[in-house]
């Protein structure tokens, strides 16, 4: 009898680690998700006229806030010796490389706002909109001047 009796002990330990792991295993696809939800991480910004990649733009948190730094160029843009010419702040004839280019960004329900983005391109400062979509693999970025409506959103995609 003692044997049985083991032997059912052992199946019913294995029986709850499995129900242990299924458990852990779910919460931790539950937090992963939960950090996909946040535009904290690395993206790969896509240039508007050629669909191509043009930076890797790496999202943090610092004080509270979002903020944006590039943190490589693609194709035509690796070059790590470019420099802001147009910029007209204090970023002006600094290197992209490095360059912060979202500022100040703060969560708003479902999207974060009330920060700026750089156009390093064309010098130019806009209002932003960030909006994480697609199980958090892709962010709408929109930068206008006022109001929302006068802008344009890129789409940008998580590098992996």
């Amino acid at each position: 009898m003692k044997q049985i009796s083991n032997a059912t002990s052992w199946r019913r330990l294995g029986a709850h680690a499995l129900v242990a792991v299924a458990l852990l295993g779910g919460v931790a696809k539950a937090a992963m998700a939960a950090d996909n939800n946040s535009p904290v991480g690395v993206w790969k910004t896509i240039d508007d006229n050629t669909g191509k990649p043009k930076a890797l733009v790496t999202i943090s948190e610092q004080n509270g806030q979002l903020v944006g730094v590039i943190t490589k160029g693609l194709g035509p843009n690796d070059d790590p010796e470019r420099i802001c010419t147009k910029c007209t702040d204090e970023r002006k004839d600094q290197k992209m490389l490095g360059m912060q280019i979202i500022r100040g960004m703060q969560k708003d329900g479902d999207t974060y706002d009330g920060g700026t983005i750089l156009d390093p391109e064309n010098g130019k400062v806009y209002k932003c909109k960030m909006t994480v979509k697609d199980d958090g693999q892709k962010l709408d970025v929109r930068g206008y001047i006022g109001i929302s409506l006068l802008g344009r959103t890129q789409t940008w995609e998580r590098e992996q």
